[in-house]
């Protein structure tokens, strides 16, 4: 929230640079990793799609940013695109898994106390309105997000004009 710049620099001006490069390469589908932080503090919950986006944050403004320029591309006929709004991709597989040093993602913490590697959980945030002040987060696993980001790719091709 203090360097908002950040944001918009990666997740809009490194985007479209990329885009053009591919619409440039002759690309006609794009799937764009986009965040359901669009939406900002939504109430009423499920959040679907057709829920006016209303992002809160530089972060969820950015990906809004990107989404209406990708509608712009692909209204002017240069590519057709898909943004998939999701919160939180978490996992990995056997053959590749998550690997941070240090750890700092709150599932494989969990699964280290699990696994008897570490004692306890750190959760840090007591002031949401919670219950217990804890905050609610949804986890998408990243091979649920491979197969929807190849489903959205096929969709696109299915539509060609």
């Amino acid at each position: 929230m203090t360097h908002p710049e950040e944001f918009f620099a990666n997740n809009v001006g490194s985007t479209f640079a990329l885009t053009q490069a591919l619409v440039r390469m002759g690309v006609e589908r794009i799937v764009f990793s986009s965040s359901a932080a669009v939406y900002g503090n939504q109430v009423d919950m499920p959040i679907n799609e057709d829920r006016t986006p209303s992002p809160e944050s530089p972060y969820g403004q950015s990906k809004r940013m990107v989404e209406e320029g990708l509608h712009w591309l692909a209204e002017s006929g240069r590519i057709r695109a898909a943004s998939m709004r999701y919160f939180n991709a978490a996992g990995g597989t056997l053959e590749h898994p998550e690997r941070h040093a240090p750890e700092i993602h709150l599932i494989p913490l969990a699964l280290d106390v699990v696994l008897g590697v570490s004692e306890h959980l750190n959760l840090f945030g007591d002031d949401y309105p919670t219950p217990d002040g804890t905050c609610i987060r949804d986890y998408v696993h990243v091979l649920d997000l491979a197969e929807a980001h190849i489903l959205a790719i096929e969709a696109l091709a299915d539509h060609a004009s």
